[in-house]
Order: C-alpha cells, then structure tokens, then sequence
C-alpha cells in the first residue's frame, strides 16, 4: 500500500474514535464506500477490498452490553453495530444480526427459539430447536394440500398456532390472549421495522457505514426443511409423497419472491440475501429435483429486475458449484462458509463476485498474526482482480476475539489496495 494511503486510512479510523468526524465529510466517506462495496459486488475493482462483516453477539461483547441487553432492547443492538462500524472501519454492515426481538418473539409467543434471559443464560446467543418427531412437528404429514391450495391461509391459520403459546386455532374458543398475541404481535413488527430505518441512516450519518442487505428471502426448500416440516420429517416425505414436496416448493416460490421484490433495495445497489440452510444436507438427486429449480427461478427472476441476490451458504455448498454456475452472470455474490474459497473462485470467480471465507474458528482461537496472514493469502488470491468482499465465513459471534477482528481490518488495508 502506498505510504500515504495507509496514513489516511489510518487517520480515519483514530478520527472515528476520537468521534470528531465532521457530517460533511462523513457523507463523503459514505459514497466512498457505497462506490467500493457496490464496485465489487458487481465483480470488479474498486480502489480496495471492501471490509464488510456481519457480526451479531460479537457487537454486545464488543460494546459492552450481554447477549440478552441486545437481543430484548433492539436500541442496543444498534448501538453496538454503530460502535463495530465506527472502531472497526468497516465498508459496510449489517444494522442488526442479533436475529430475534425478544419483544416479537413474546408477543406471538413463538415456541421454537430460546432466548438469552429467559431460557438461555443472558450471554448465550439465542437458540432455534426444531421437532424432532412426528408428534410435535409444527406442519403435519397430511397437511401439504392445504399448504399448496393457500400458503397464506395455511401459515395464519394452522401453523401460526401451532408454534405458539398464545394463539388458538381454528375452531377452538377465542380467547383474549389470542387477540391481543395478534394485535401485539403486528405492532410490535411495524415497530421493530421502523426504527431498523432508523438505524440504517443513524450507520450512515454516524459511521459513514453501508448498510450491507436488504431484502427478506428464503429457499422455498429450505421453508419445509426449517420451519415446517423440519429436517428428518421432510427427509421421510421425499420418499413418501414425492411429488406434494415438489408442489409445495412450487407453491412456496412466488410467496418468497414477492417477500424478496417488497423488501429488496429500491436503488438496487445492495443485494437481497438469502440464507441457505437445508439444501445441501441432502442428495444430489433431491437437490436437483426439488431444491434447485424453485431457487433457480427466484435467483433469475430477481435479477430480471435488477436485483442481485447474496447467496449465503451456511455449510457446505462447492459439491453444487455446477448448478450454481449455471446463473446469469453477476446476478449472485457468493459467500463461502466451510468450503474451500480458493476452489469456489476458481469455479465461479470469472462469473460473480466471492465474499466470505476468513473462518470462524480462526477469528475465535487463532492469533492477529495468523489471522493478517489467512486474510493476506485469500486477498491477494481470490480478490486479485476484484470482486473480492472480505467477511467472516458465518456470522461472527460472541466467541470471535476483538483483537483478531481488527486485524481483519488492518490486513485489508494492508494488503487490500489495488
């Protein structure tokens, strides 16, 4: 790096501590990175690697706050992504991972998360648990014609009941606990996405930070294999009743897409993200039966529309890099969570821009110095020529070490000038 860039770069991040960045230039600071950030997400270079970290119970270490203060006051999950943003000079951010409200969740009275504070302890992250029999699945095994006749019905009527303490089905006496679980529920949504608009212009008016996503989108498969079925209730259906699992996933899709167009970025600069979870648990012949070709036409549709899609893969997902080349050009990012980076990009790097890859483990249990070197051989490889994001490989939680995520910073300024 020339000298007098990384002195600039580094004056920006003690100004930012210092706090006396003035508004004028922190709208200039933000362009800046907007131009980087949306440079390489269309896979081509900007003047560095852009630095964008999705981090969640990482930021309440970081701040000060336990997992539970953030998880139940949304105010100080925002705070603490601000104050990430700020210290850690990051290009772009999410305005909140910390994934529940604990406000929502109780209102509806939600059954299949654990929170901080209530049943968790407060500095463990919140958990998801899923039925793990057939008694207790929230979608029973004959009740897929009811969710391909009307998803909307189905969800409002069976399964939001079904997955709540407070909520009472249909045909059953209404209760005042029912009424008011709905009533404050839709409030407590309205309320909780209101001030998320907040937060994005408090992340740039404070920070000078991107907000890295928009948009709200899941797999159709990945619905069944999350929060309907559940993962070894859907494993018995593909053999059982084949074809309602295809139908399903057919009836899933345009719900998700709408969900997707609705809530993506209206100046169709940041990517709508999608968070793959199911999908690569099983075979190739379910992959590519069921999986694929509902997610496929999502994938084109947005981009249709010119919208791009951040193909989040959780685990595991370079044995499908065939099916995942066949995508327009430039129409995803491909973030790598377990998989070998330097393989994916040889793969996919002529066609969409990579991010991700620095893995978790390593930010938890590795040294600074390992982690600058890891960061230093995956820029100077896979973002060679731009097109390049660094980032976790998984959303960085409580466990990461503050100094090894400065050091992530401080390799892509090091290493990350073009």
């Amino acid at each position: 790096m020339p000298e007098s860039l990384r002195e600039h770069e580094l004056f920006k991040i003690n100004i930012f501590k210092g706090g006396s960045i003035m508004g004028q230039d922190m709208e200039k600071l933000y362009e800046e990175r907007l131009k980087r950030y949306v440079t390489a997400l269309k896979n081509e270079k900007p003047d560095r690697v852009p630095i964008r970290i999705f981090a969640a119970e990482f930021t309440a270490k970081y701040a000060g706050y336990t997992s539970q203060e953030v998880t139940h006051q949304y105010n100080k999950a925002f705070e603490a992504v601000r104050k990430c943003a700020k210290d850690f000079d990051w290009d772009a951010t999410v305005i909140n991972m910390v994934y529940v409200w604990g406000g929502l969740v109780d209102h509806f009275g939600q059954r299949y998360y654990k929170i901080p504070g209530i049943e968790l302890p407060p500095d463990i992250g919140f958990q998801y648990f899923e039925p793990k029999d057939e008694e207790n699945a929230f979608m029973k095994e004959n009740e897929y014609d009811a969710l391909i006749e009307s998803p909307t019905e189905y969800l409002a009527n069976i399964w939001m009941p079904r997955i709540s303490r407070n909520l009472v089905p249909i045909g059953a006496p209404n209760t005042f606990r029912n009424n008011m679980a709905w009533l404050k529920g839709g409030i407590s949504m309205m309320e909780y996405f209101s001030a998320c608009g907040e937060a994005v212009g408090l992340l740039k008016s404070e920070c000078g930070t991107v907000s890295a996503i928009a948009g709200i989108l899941k797999a159709p498969f990945d619905i069944l294999a999350d929060k309907l079925r559940g993962f070894r209730q859907l494993s018995v259906d593909i053999h059982r009743q084949p074809e309602k699992v295809g139908k399903a996933c057919e009836a899933l899709m345009p719900y998700m897409l709408q969900n997707a167009m609705v809530t993506s970025d209206p100046a169709k600069q940041v990517p709508v993200t999608v968070w793959l979870h199911r999908g690569t648990m099983f075979s190739e012949n379910v992959y590519e039966k069921y999986f694929w070709p509902t997610f496929k036409e999502i994938i084109l549709q947005l981009w249709k529309n010119g919208i791009q899609t951040l193909w989040y893969g959780e685990g595991t997902w370079g044995k499908w890099l065939k099916y995942t080349a066949e995508l327009p050009e430039k129409s995803i990012i491909y973030h790598v969570d377990k998989e070998d980076i330097f393989e994916a990009h040889k793969q996919l790097g002529d066609k969409f821009a990579i991010s991700g890859g620095i893995p978790n483990d390593l930010l938890a249990f590795g040294t600074p110095q390992e982690v600058k070197e890891y960061c230093k051989k995956v820029i100077q490889t896979v973002g060679k020529d731009g097109g390049y994001i660094l980032d976790a490989s998984a959303i960085v939680q409580s466990d990461a070490k503050i100094e090894n995520i400065k050091a992530m910073t401080e390799a892509a300024l090091e290493y990350g000038v073009y």
